[in-house]
């Protein structure tokens, strides 16, 4: 068996994995990069983050031809089957895929396909039955593989029913009720894609409102606009068996609700990709989920071996797992540039979607730090207006006395990318992070980012 030497071996190439790679290959570093699937990118580009949103923009441009009154012009509204519409998700992750290859041929990082395994700290193995296994040896690893839907033991996921968020991309059909077990961010991103189908869609979760680690101002809007699309959720509910048979699948709740529906898409949960990487070769062990602890450096208990993205659990999202695969591979270097990733804005894309960063307003309330809220509803926004987008609204919590950037929470359209002005500000030390920026500042008009001077004059009016 062949062995190959390197000064640093990253295992998984998605955004964690693709971030320390990149890394060290610019500061001059021979590296390899080992990944399971048939092409780079990983989890995120295969079946998360890039085929999830390329199914939401599809679905919202079907939303908008089927309600926009000018379209009626055109045509009558029209119905797309879900396979239809996951074409184009495909088109997405094949050039995403040409996309990342062509960073690692252009840095010289040798990609090898295959299951990783350790031999000991210095060495792993690849199982690769089409081309042969392989031996890597280094003094430094970073794994980075990334996590897969949590599957409990009593569900029978081998039914062509019963589907978890990487099976669902293969529904060859549209359903015409669906239920969907666990309402994290997950659970209602796809709530929306389906609803926005016209699939009667049943959101169930133990939880007593939806993803609770939002305003709770967003959080009502959410369940709102969920609910107006025809979702029925069913909060407070915990799954006592799911079971299915050649024409439905059942769900049958503590309470004693049973429900039935064409399928059942189980998002519960994610676990860390880390059962078959022989980790008690290198005696490290994974907690019960898979995840991987690390310290601030993305360090594991081992030395030499770093571990980052959704491996090691918080927060799970491909835009933090880049950044900590960089910092990881700086700590490696130990070139001074390493930092843990923190205060990570997220992106929630339901429809509409959701971002946000820093405190909530409960958060503010239960420390006790007096804050002040200004709001802007972009049905109040001539760019709104025109984009006919006039859902949601930003809203700024802001100290009132040093009038201090607290949080920004923004939901409606395009919220993803409206959240990174707030956060620029937010990041600025002193006087510069105020919410006075917003009014002093000149805004293109019409935009959206004018919500921003909007929500600013809204807070400041409030001040006594």
């Amino acid at each position: 068996m062949s062995q190959h030497e390197y000064d640093m071996v990253i295992i998984g190439s998605g955004p964690a994995g693709e971030g320390a790679a990149m890394n060290a290959a610019k500061h001059g570093k021979r590296v390899a990069m080992v990944e399971a699937y048939d092409g780079v990118g990983g989890a995120c580009t295969h079946k998360g983050t890039i085929p999830s949103k390329a199914l939401r923009h599809s679905v919202k441009q079907i939303i908008e031809f089927n309600t926009n009154p000018m379209f009626r012009d055109v045509g009558e509204p029209r119905w797309f089957s879900f396979p239809r519409v996951l074409k184009h998700a495909e088109q997405v992750i094949a050039k995403q895929v040409k996309l990342r290859t062509e960073f690692y041929s252009r840095n010289r990082v040798d990609v090898f396909f295959g299951e990783a395994k350790f031999l000991d700290n210095n060495r792993i193995e690849i199982q690769d039955q089409a081309r042969g296994d392989k031996i890597l040896a280094s003094n430094h690893f970073v794994i980075a593989t990334g996590s897969s839907p949590y599957r409990p033991n009593d569900v029978d996921f081998k039914h062509a029913r019963i589907y978890d968020s990487d099976t669902i991309l293969n529904l060859s059909h549209t359903p015409r009720n669906l239920i969907i077990y666990g309402a994290g961010v997950i659970g209602c991103e796809y709530a929306s894609i389906f609803a926005g189908l016209g699939v009667k869609v049943d959101l169930v979760t133990s939880h007593n409102e939806l993803l609770s680690f939002l305003d709770d101002e967003i959080v009502d809007a959410l369940s709102y606009h969920l609910r107006d699309n025809g979702v029925m959720l069913r909060l407070n509910e915990e799954y006592e068996n799911i079971s299915a048979d050649e024409r439905f699948a059942y769900l049958e709740l503590k309470s004693g609700k049973h429900l039935k529906a064409d399928a059942i898409l189980w998002c519960n949960g994610r676990t860390g990709n880390t059962q078959n990487l022989g980790l008690e070769n290198v005696n490290l062990t994974a907690d019960g989920r898979g995840r991987i602890e690390v310290n601030n450096q993305y360090q594991t208990g081992v030395e030499n071996i770093y571990a980052a993205g959704d491996v090691i659990g918080w927060p799970s999202l491909a835009s933090a797992a880049y950044d900590q695969g960089c910092s990881s591979s700086n700590a490696i270097l130990d070139n001074g540039e390493s930092y843990f990733v923190s205060d990570v804005a997220n992106g929630i894309y339901t429809i509409p979607e959701i971002s946000s960063i820093g405190a909530t307003e409960q958060e503010l309330t239960a420390n006790k730090i007096p804050y002040e809220v200004g709001r802007a509803l972009f049905k109040n926004t001539a760019r709104a207006q025109i984009a006919g987008e006039t859902v949601g609204m930003l809203k700024l919590l802001f100290h009132v006395e040093t009038d201090a950037l607290l949080g920004i929470h923004c939901f409606g359209d395009r919220a993803a990318e409206i959240i990174h002005i707030g956060q620029a500000v937010m990041k600025q030390e002193g006087e510069a992070n105020t919410i006075r920026y917003f009014v002093n500042t000149t805004f293109n008009y019409p935009t959206m980012a004018e919500a921003y001077r909007v929500a600013a004059l809204d807070g400041l009016n409030r001040l006594v």
